[in-house]
């Protein structure tokens, strides 16, 4: 009996102590679970505000670059300078509706609150290239703070000047021009938008490849910018070449006593060259009504700013053209031409009015000249053209 108690206190004790054993084994087992756990719970809490730190810094980083593109146009409009400021590059993508009534944009304070030097704008309205222009260089040479040069000539000519040139870059998105169409005026009418666009622009001058100047630069600047008026042609002419174009449907907008016809080599200050641009009066009725053998180049313009603006034409062009030859184009002179006679001819044309007095300086340029012509001109540009 005592050994049967015995052996079973002896087996209860080896129960206990393996319990124990195995007690202790899974206490250890257990901490360092726990403790994993909690250091992968710590390791996750700190890689979460990592995250969120750096997905909060990486948004931040993003939209203050956002926010100030937005805001930075904004601030760049209160600039004075960016609205006095010529465009950089002429080429645009604005059609002549958008051109027009951002050339039309005139301040109503007429006193400018900064320093502006007056320029004129030469405006060359051409097929293609420009066969005159190494004369022209030596024309505007040295005097570049006060001249522009706007260039419209057919789509489809690619210009290939110098980078030398003056004329590099100076082309404007141009459209077919068809000669006495209303196409011809809205070239036109194309050019002096673009010319507005440089505040600096106060006198605007129509030529074609075809002119040549007669005088140096500073005199036809001081000639320009010391007339009280604008120099367009605008005459009532009662025979067929004249009244005999107007169309009564015209009417109420222009009636036969406004009817004016004139030369459509122009030059106009800035108040006018608003006034051809930002029209949609007129427009309409010349296009409908006035076509070949009414040709709109010749009636358009000088009709409108005789109704619109009359006391200040010159009522007469700054551009001397020979039509003695008769036809429908004036003469066209070459290589043979350009001699002393030839310019005697020009300077002895007569007398005409400036700033209501008389002048024998009626003329500051002249055309239609070939391509052969370029040799001789500027062979003997000093003695003939002063420069």
């Amino acid at each position: 009996m005592k050994s049967r108690v015995g052996s079973q206190g002896s087996l209860e004790e080896g129960k206990d102590t393996v319990n124990k054993v195995v007690i202790n084994q899974y206490k250890p087992l257990s901490l360092r679970l726990l403790q994993f756990l909690l250091l992968f719970l710590g390791l996750a809490i700190v890689f979460s505000f990592v995250s969120m730190y750096m997905v909060r810094y990486s948004v931040v980083q993003n939209v203050i670059p956002m926010v100030q593109s937005r805001f930075q146009p904004c601030f760049q409009q209160l600039s004075l300078e960016r609205w006095i400021r010529p465009p950089s590059n002429l080429l645009h993508s604005m059609n002549d509706s958008q051109l027009f009534w951002r050339a039309s944009i005139v301040p109503q304070i007429k006193q400018y609150p900064f320093n502006r030097t007056r320029k004129i704008a030469f405006m060359f309205l051409t097929r293609g290239p420009l066969p005159l222009a190494p004369l022209w260089e030596r024309f505007f040479k040295g005097n570049e703070k006060l001249y522009s040069i706007y260039v419209h000539s057919l789509p489809s000519y690619n210009p290939d000047f110098p980078h030398s040139s003056i004329f590099l870059d100076r082309q404007i998105p141009s459209q077919v021009a068809e000669w006495g169409r209303m196409s011809m005026c809205d070239a036109e009418r194309r050019l002096l938008a673009n010319a507005l666009l440089d505040i600096s622009n106060e006198y605007f001058v129509l030529l074609s490849e075809a002119c040549i100047p007669l005088h140096n630069f500073k005199a036809v600047y001081h000639y320009i910018s010391k007339s009280r008026y604008s120099f367009m042609g605008a005459v009532d002419e009662p025979g067929p070449y004249g009244r005999g174009r107007y169309n009564p449907n015209m009417t109420p907008e222009v009636n036969i006593t406004d009817w004016r016809k004139g030369s459509q080599w122009f030059e106009v200050n800035r108040k006018l060259a608003v006034d051809i641009v930002k029209d949609e009066k007129y427009h309409p009725k010349f296009e409908q009504f006035c076509r070949p053998a009414c040709y709109v180049d010749e009636h358009y313009f000088p009709t409108m700013l005789t109704i619109e603006s009359p006391g200040l034409l010159a009522n007469r062009s700054l551009t001397w053209v020979d039509w003695s030859r008769g036809g429908a184009h004036p003469a066209t002179f070459g290589k043979a031409d350009i001699n002393d006679q030839f310019f005697k001819r020009i300077s002895d044309s007569p007398t005409c009015v400036y700033n209501n007095q008389p002048t024998s300086l009626c003329f500051l340029f002249a055309r239609k000249f070939a391509p052969s012509a370029l040799g001789p001109l500027l062979q003997h540009s000093t003695k003939y053209l002063g420069f």
